[in-house]
């Protein structure tokens, strides 16, 4: 009886009676809302970007410029601006500012997807080696000169292999006795961190040509300044399919949150499952620093802020980390650009000096372990 009792609790907590959309008014109310609050607040956000620079781009032309340039609309708008404000904005400022979102977004949704895997919040790409992983991946296509056979498709490649074993590398050494200690994990994913990443330095350094080692320089420090049209394509798909993978697993997801024990109760595959998710991450990753180097700490601090408004529920988790994550990194690519301007800042400098902090706060308060307790 007493077990009865404990799976129906699990079921509920998890959501596995629910379908995916399926929720009371109230809780309906709070989510169509909380969407609407975020998409307005990226729409400004996006905005403003695109508007701040050297030369200032009023709000309303930076409008006529994105609707002149889209299919079936753009017959429709007068054009009464400069030539010079039509290539700023269209070829260089908002590709610059949707890879931004597009960037957030899926190492929120990957940060989410990861804190899952090992339910505690300190997790993130960058921490748990997965990000320098893909950056020796792309290092190497550079500097070897891959790129130029394959371009965008062969940095991707070689980033997703790069992250798919450094974060089979860090599993492997967290785990003895079929069990995976969370404090090992991530002090194998610091020091996985630590060594791929002085293989990055390694590599660059004895690169044979000064380009190359200007080009990998890039993707070592993380930065937005040579987005382009053509960059956007794959992140949106492999963003895309991630997203919708994870949001359809939701009840997988929350059951991973109550423990193997109780997500094997309720019929799911935890090994299989973790095999899948270490797939999706490492992919999505790999896609990210391929087109933007490796930057870190996104996926740290916007699921954990998330979750302390909307609650454990993958079901808002994913959906609001994803838009929080792309408004956050259109900020930070803002103030990246902006505070040393005409000099440029690296955004992955940013996002450290923010998630330093926040790591530290989060290690003080000891809120980082889903259950209430530090699991070591």
């Amino acid at each position: 009886m007493g077990n009865t009792d404990q799976n129906k609790k699990i079921t509920l907590a998890t959501g596995f009676n629910r379908p995916l959309f399926q929720r009371d008014q109230t809780q309906r109310f709070k989510l169509v809302v909380g969407l609407a609050l975020l998409g307005l607040t990226f729409v400004v956000s996006l905005t403003v970007a695109v508007m701040i620079g050297p030369v200032s781009v009023p709000p309303l032309t930076v409008w006529q410029i994105i609707l002149a340039n889209l299919p079936w609309i753009g017959g429709a708008v007068t054009a009464d601006w400069s030539t010079a404000h039509g290539h700023i904005v269209w070829d260089i400022r908002l590709p610059r500012v949707l890879l931004a979102g597009l960037v957030g977004a899926g190492l929120a949704t990957v940060g989410v997807a990861i804190q899952a895997l090992v339910r505690n919040s300190l997790a993130d790409p960058y921490i748990l080696g997965v990000s320098s992983g893909a950056s020796v991946g792309a290092t190497t296509v550079i500097v070897a000169g891959a790129f130029g056979l394959l371009g965008q498709y062969a940095l991707a490649l070689a980033a997703f292999g790069g992250a798919l074993l450094s974060v089979m590398l860090v599993f492997v050494i967290a785990q003895i006795g079929g069990r995976i200690s969370i404090v090992r994990l991530l002090l194998a994913g610091i020091a996985i961190s630590m060594v791929l990443s002085s293989l990055t330095s390694f590599i660059v350094m004895t690169a044979p040509r000064e380009e190359a080692i200007r080009s990998a320089l890039f993707w070592m420090m993380g930065s937005l300044a040579g987005a382009r049209w053509e960059y956007l394509t794959i992140p949106v798909l492999v963003i895309a399919a991630g997203l919708f993978y994870l949001l359809i697993q939701f009840r997988t997801l929350n059951a991973l949150l109550m423990g193997d024990e109780a997500a094997t109760t309720l019929g799911v595959d935890v090994h299989r499952f973790r095999k899948i998710l270490i797939m999706v991450t490492a992919l999505i990753t790999g896609v990210l620093v391929a087109v933007s180097g490796a930057i870190g700490f996104v996926g740290l601090m916007i699921p954990h802020m998330v979750r302390l408004v909307v609650g454990a529920d993958h079901r808002l988790v994913l959906p609001f980390s994803a838009l929080a994550g792309a408004i956050f990194l259109i900020w930070a690519d803002v103030f990246a650009r902006m505070i040393l301007a005409p000099e440029e800042l690296p955004i992955g400098i940013v996002t450290a000096l923010c998630g330093g902090p926040f790591f530290i706060w989060l290690l003080r308060s000891r809120q980082y372990s889903f259950g209430g307790s530090e699991q070591g």
